[in-house]
């Protein structure tokens, strides 16, 4: 018999949510203490590596949030496609800017997540949209389109 985690998944998507500087401490009640996340700039294993990433989100950009727009559950492995919205320091001031993205997890018996890697395209979701960079990469990208 496997384990239902539809409620554990919607909890994990209710604080993902809400995150705050204030309460990304608690993500550590949803992660197994050994958990695994990655994503296109972190590899790092352990509930204190995973909260920097959250926290670090917090200073290097405004108003940082996800909004998770479907959910497929199946077993242990969960799928959520998100956008991650977010507004630049100092550049694009009041632009919001939207990131495309989803991410797997792996939960343990016990609803924790033991795995989570986030797919994202970072050259157009990130790179295209920073000044210098944008403009190679834009013109990276019409070239290999030509």
């Amino acid at each position: 018999m496997t384990t239902d985690h539809s409620q554990h998944v919607a909890h994990i998507v209710q604080i993902f949510e809400t995150l705050t500087p204030q309460n990304v401490a608690q993500l550590g009640e949803f992660y197994d203490p050994q958990a695994r996340f990655t994503d296109p700039f972190n590899d790092v294993t352990g509930v204190p590596a995973i909260t920097r990433i959250f926290a670090h989100m917090f200073v290097s950009l405004q108003q940082p949030r996800f909004v998770v727009k479907e959910r497929v559950l199946q077993g242990a492995q969960c799928f959520l496609t998100w956008e991650f919205r977010f507004y630049f320091k100092g550049y694009r001031a009041g632009q919001e800017q939207v990131i495309l993205g989803a991410s797997h997890l792996v939960l343990s018996s016990s609803g924790q997540i033991t795995v989570h890697r986030d797919y994202w395209d970072a050259a157009q979701e990130l790179y295209e949209k920073l000044p210098v960079v944008g403009s190679l990469m834009r013109w990276l990208k019409r070239r290999v389109n030509a």
